[in-house]
């Protein structure tokens, strides 16, 4: 351990210590041991005072591969005679090969200790999706464990220094602990975390050694020990099912199972600024009890073990006493575990510290440190021969001597289940050390990082965010409050005066860097030298399509703004008399929910989309394509159906009259709806079903099965094909049959598999079969829509012909929101939304049609059209030279710029280019998406794009103005109820 960590030691303790345990390591591996290293041993005072587990040592010692690889902190575990280490209450040591606990028998340890110990105990936070416990484990000395509430108390005080006043701030300090938390299990394929956390809580209520004394006596540690437990049982079946006898790690077989939790896969740590799932608002349920200063995620990923400070940029808004925390809390953990002569350890050059949206960034966007380990992995308890020559971090290869990194690896690794857990636990423990010896330093920078804010908020633009009670979809503008208040952001609402009915976030706060974070444009650096580690913008207010305006000044008088104190909820309204309800259609998200709900209704309910402009009597507004007319819904009906879905509504007698052209108008049917899922990739997939879910739409989840199956047509209206990775080598075959019959179903023996849904094999892929029943659902009148990456796949399976790929190998477009243009706004797809608005894109393939195809291109990236659709103003061969006609000067119009939020390099190379097309194949055609509308569930603004196609699924051909007679016709008395079908 370094230095620093032992501040309570005295250099020949260190000395003793340390030689007696890489003496042993080294000696275990002789036939012999020598008398000289068991005395030099018995020397430490440490291990003296207290009896060592030695079969454990041992055990350590064997599934370690390497002396270097078995720092000296993570030996001489106590032999408790009351509290049973993971020896004896599993009858192995932590990092058996080969053996690996489900959450109840971890959750079970974890009780077992806390009903022996008195520094111990567990409480549970909250329940996943699929019904497991997601607990939290406690650790502090007896007397901590008696004051907890107190301590909670004081650093809830100190997380608002607004409550402190004119208290004495040291006063606090000296009578506060800090918090530490560690989060395990995050991503399931990750499995050290939850193994080793349980031979940790064991040395952490048992040593008595100075180094343990002092993390327990001056901290206070929480562990989350599986923070995914869906996700970490499925794991703990795919391993003992199909992974435990596998002898390569490079062998092309799946490392996990197809789900984790019921919707997220790898994206769980991705949720942090949605906290849709129940993982996530788990944790933030404990950092509000707990405002732990300090956080620790623990991964696996790189070698050997990369400890979080990032290359850069770092967040905008993130104050500068964290980004030095990170520094010197690095470079601690580095220097302990140096001076116990471990090798590959290094900081800086993995991940960069710019997206917020994390896990492990609920505490840097709250003022306190959050960090995050990355530790070599197998995947499993398994011994695998890794090759690491070929990867490289920040441009370097992994195995090259870096001033970040002092001790490299060598270029192969014989890498145990072990050696893994070693290198965590001795970071962990180098972690608390260091927060267990600067406690008052890390609380004191917690009290300032607050301090910070509120001061900017008073002293700096700008002081305050609006959101108007005007939007275009009011029930968006209460999301994104009640969204803020989930960040423990203040949200005000004027009560009185002119700006009644508006919200404001005054930044006077101790969250106000967050505020500014999520409510202005982020300004990624074009000239950074690495590529960001994942999106780069997330300006909420664009996301959810919401009006926020930036304030210099607080306008408001304070009496007449409340601050507020639970979630609020936009109630639609209902002005005028009649039968007709009519929505002037904006693309509001809860519109197609609206309609669903209005099936339950009555016989007689119904909804008509006006597919042109259109006045109605009495009503002041003209109503633009896409507007939604209500009929055979009683007054009380109609009301509640403006409340509950927040939409206002106009009530009158007349019927409706086309302006400048004949009304066309459709009856509402709404179609039976498939979300397709890949076996090999299923992360969009899930936010697909999430969001679905979200909004109340039924679905049938489907797979390759199914299509191989046929049918399709008789089954299904709509198939949605969310974003996979990967080419259309991917989509036909998915996972390699030469691994199948791979059975992924719920058996006695594996009863977390199968859900959310099961397959005999999942390997194969539907095939070219399965690809050509597809297509016979589109040919027969299906309307198939995908998105992102799954656009390329079906034109390059060859379900449509008409979308090529473009070539733009100098386009860098990772996750930012962008101008896009309505091309069609005739197309139903694109009803509601105006000429120019912003979309999020991130990096995903590019698709063309030729130029005699254009008008399918319903929407196109920035507002210039391609080179090929401008107008030639040049001399023609074989027609007569026309002498251009002298024009006015006109001013150049200004072009709206590409980029909104974010960055984009080479922009030139995508304006022009399509974003959404309308391609018919057969009776039925492809709604193609170049970009995600469903995006982690966060643009929210984007996805009526979708709903569009959901709502007008048989209207999506645009017919001319010269339509027949009783589509002309004002009212279609004729025309089938509203129905969802039976999926």
């Amino acid at each position: 351990m370094g230095r620093s960590g032992l501040q309570h030691r005295n250099d020949l303790s260190i000395f003793l210590n340390q030689s007696a345990n890489y003496m042993k390591i080294f000696t275990d591996k002789l036939p012999l041991r020598s008398a000289l290293v068991t005395g030099l041993a018995l020397g430490s005072l440490s291990v003296q005072a207290q009896k060592i587990d030695e079969l454990y040592n041992q055990k350590i010692r064997e599934y370690t591969t390497d002396a270097r690889f078995l720092p000296a902190s993570v030996l001489n575990l106590p032999d408790d005679p009351k509290i049973p280490s993971p020896l004896k209450h599993f009858g192995q040591i932590v990092g058996t090969p080969g053996v690996i606990h489900r959450t109840p028998e971890i959750y079970g340890y974890y009780q077992k200790l806390a009903q022996t110990s008195p520094n111990i105990s567990v409480q549970q936070v909250s329940t996943t999706e699929e019904g497991r416990p997601i607990q939290l484990v406690v650790i502090g000395s007896e007397d901590a464990m008696k004051r907890l509430d107190h301590y909670k108390k004081q650093l809830a005080l100190l997380a608002d220094p607004r409550k402190v006043g004119s208290q004495d701030v040291e006063k606090i300090l000296g009578d506060t602990k800090l918090v530490y938390y560690l989060n395990g299990g995050l991503h399931s394929p990750e499995m050290g975390s939850p193994e080793m956390l349980m031979e940790l809580a064991y040395r952490l209520v048992t040593s008595q050694s100075p180094e343990i004394k002092t993390i327990r006596d001056n901290i206070i540690v929480l562990i989350n020990p599986v923070s995914e437990p869906d996700g970490w049982d499925k794991q703990v079946d795919w391993y003992n099912r199909y992974t435990k006898g596998r002898k390569e790690y490079d062998d092309g077989f799946p490392k996990s199972p197809p789900y984790w939790g019921k919707y997220t896969y790898h994206d769980n740590n991705r949720d942090g600024l949605q906290a849709s799932q129940e993982l996530t608002k788990a944790l933030y349920k404990i950092f509000y009890e707990w405002h732990p200063t300090a956080s620790l995620d623990l991964h696996e990923s790189v070698p050997l073990l990369y400890i979080s400070t990032g290359t850069g940029p770092y967040n905008e808004t993130i104050d500068p006493i964290t980004i030095g925390e990170w520094q010197i809390m690095a470079h601690h953990d580095i220097t302990t575990l140096a001076s116990q002569g471990v090798p590959g350890v290094f900081t800086w050059a993995f991940y960069d510290g710019w997206y917020p949206g994390y896990a492990l960034w609920i505490s840097n966007n709250h003022n306190a440190v959050g960090r995050f380990y990355e530790t070599f992995g197998n995947a499993g308890a398994n011994t695998y021969l890794r090759d690491l020559a070929e990867q490289k971090y920040a441009g370097d290869p992994a195995t090259t001597k870096e001033w970040y990194r002092p001790v490299p690896p060598t270029e192969k690794v014989y890498w145990s289940y072990r050696n893994g857990i070693n290198y965590m636990q001795a970071g962990v423990l180098a972690s608390l050390s260091y927060g267990a010896t600067n406690s008052r330093l890390l609380l004191k920078n917690f009290y300032q990082k607050g301090l910070n804010n509120i001061k900017k908020g008073t002293e700096e633009t700008p002081r305050a965010f609006v959101i108007p009670k005007n939007q275009r979809d009011p029930a968006m503008a209460a999301y994104l409050v009640n969204q803020l208040r989930t960040q423990a952001i203040e949200v005000h609402q004027a009560e009185s005066g002119k700006n009644k009915g508006d919200y404001v976030v005054l930044l006077n706060q101790p969250y106000r860097n967050l505020a500014v974070s999520l409510l202005t444009k982020q300004n990624y650096p074009k000239e950074a030298k690495f590529p960001p580690y994942d999106d780069i913008a997330w300006t909420l207010g664009y996301l959810y399509g919401v009006d926020v305006k930036a304030e210099d000044s607080v306008n408001y008088v304070p009496s007449e703004l409340k601050l507020l104190s639970e979630n609020v909820n936009y109630a639609g309204t209902m002005e005028g008399e009649g039968t007709n309800y009519v929505l002037n259609y904006k693309a509001q998200t809860n519109v197609l929910p609206a309609l669903l709900w209005l099936k339950g209704q009555s016989k007689q309910a119904k909804a008509v989309v006006l597919d042109t402009k259109a006045t109605f009597g009495g009503l002041k507004d003209t109503l633009s394509a896409g507007a939604v007319v209500f009929k055979g819904l009683t007054g009380d009906q109609a009301k509640k159906l403006a409340a509950q879905f927040g939409l206002d509504l106009q009530a009158t007698k007349a019927e409706p009259m086309g302006v400048g052209s004949p009304l066309r108008q459709h009856e509402v049917t709404l179609p039976r709806v498939a979300i397709y899922h890949s076996w090999y990739n299923t992360q969009d997939e899930g936010w697909a079903r999430y969001t679905f879910e979200q909004r109340g739409i039924p679905y049938m989840s489907i797979n390759k099965d199914h299509l191989k199956a046929g049918d399709l047509r008789k089954k299904f209206d709509v198939i949605l094909i969310p974003r996979m990775r990967g080419t259309s080598t991917n989509f036909i075959h998915e996972i390699d049959k030469r691994f199948g019959p791979l059975p992924y179903t719920r058996t006695p023996e594996f009863p977390s598999h199968g859900f959310p849904d099961a397959s005999s094999d999942i390997t194969g892929g539907p095939g070219f079969d399965g690809v050509d029943k597809l297509k016979q659902f589109v040919e027969q009148g299906g309307v198939l829509v995908t998105l992102d990456n799954s656009s390329l796949m079906v034109a390059e399976a060859g379900i449509t012909r008409d979308l090529d790929e473009v070539a733009a190998p100098t386009l860098f477009h990772p996750g930012s929101i962008v101008t896009v243009k309505n091309r069609r706004p005739d197309s139903p797809v694109m009803y509601g939304f105006p000429e120019i608005f912003p979309i999020f894109r991130g990096i995903a393939p590019l698709l063309q049609t030729k130029k005699h195809n254009r008008d399918m291109m319903l929407m196109q990236y920035g507002t210039k059209p391609l080179k090929d659709e401008e107008e030639y103003k040049g001399l023609i061969m074989g027609m007569p030279d026309k002498k251009p006609a002298k024009e006015a000067k006109a001013t150049p119009k200004k072009e709206d710029p590409y980029v909104v939020s974010g960055m984009v390099r080479n922009e030139q190379t995508i304006i022009g280019h399509g974003g959404i097309f309308n391609v018919p194949v057969g009776s039925g055609r492809v709604i193609a998406f170049t970009f995600d509308p469903l995006h982690r569930y966060l643009n929210h603004h984007d996805a009526p794009l979708l709903w569009n196609v959901l709502i007008n699924w048989n209207h999506l051909d645009t017919p001319p103005v010269s339509a027949t007679a009783d589509t002309e016709t004002p009212n279609r008395a004729n025309s089938p109820v509203i129905k969802t079908g039976d999926n």
